[in-house]
């Protein structure tokens, strides 16, 4: 299975790269500068400036993107559908890193997290992108995407447990009654369902267990 990781040289794109890796597939890096990966390849281009022809190779393309400034959030909803763009009409999976404010809270699917979590205020425009984001996903329907939401403690130096504990569109606690996952974890699941794409065009969440 050949797989472009998008902003592989990130925290959670590394991991990603690193678990794909051990597991034999053919992973290339798609990172803006130096490819700090343990990707054999890669391809040296800003996310914006890829074409068709960049990813006819691949089988599945993992985007990874982030952003963290006030200013430039709103790009995390614009680089995975321009991702959607380049594959539409392909037989391709598109595999997103989410977020998850927009896991609903009850079983009428009427509330999510951001309707009853006071998030800071910092942080609104990154939740505000990742929901824009899954809206406009759900209207794709000439695209295999599968939008991957981490538990809402999404620990970046949290411990690699090897388990994790799949849901779906509802946030779910784990034992402990919490909603974490470390980057590791989640990085675990996202090259399970890169290996069985079982959740085409669905949102899936992950917490540990």
């Amino acid at each position: 299975m050949k797989v472009a990781v998008v902003a592989a040289n990130g925290k959670a794109g590394r991991l990603i790269t690193e678990e794909a890796v051990s597991r034999g597939m053919d992973v290339t890096a798609v990172v803006r500068g130096e490819n700090r990966t343990v990707a054999k390849d890669a391809i040296i281009k800003d996310l914006f400036d890829l074409t068709k022809e960049d990813l006819a190779d691949f089988d599945v393309v993992v985007n990874a993107y982030g952003s963290w400034a006030p200013d430039t959030a709103g790009t995390i909803c614009d680089a995975s559908m321009h991702l959607v763009d380049l594959l539409k009409g392909s037989d391709k999976r598109l595999v997103i890193v989410g977020g998850a404010g927009s896991l609903y809270v009850n079983p009428e699917h009427t509330q999510t997290v951001v309707d009853v979590t006071p998030f800071p205020d910092e942080a609104m425009p990154v939740v505000n992108a990742h929901g824009k984001l899954l809206e406009k996903l759900r209207k794709v329907d000439d695209v295999n995407w599968t939008y991957v939401s981490p538990a809402g403690d999404f620990q970046a130096d949290g411990e690699r447990t090897g388990k994790y504990i799949l849901g779906g569109e509802e946030l779910v606690l784990n034992s402990k009654g919490e909603s974490v996952i470390s980057y590791a974890d989640y990085a675990i699941a996202m090259v399970d369902e890169i290996e069985s794409g079982n959740h085409i065009k669905e949102r899936i969440s992950v917490v540990s267990e």
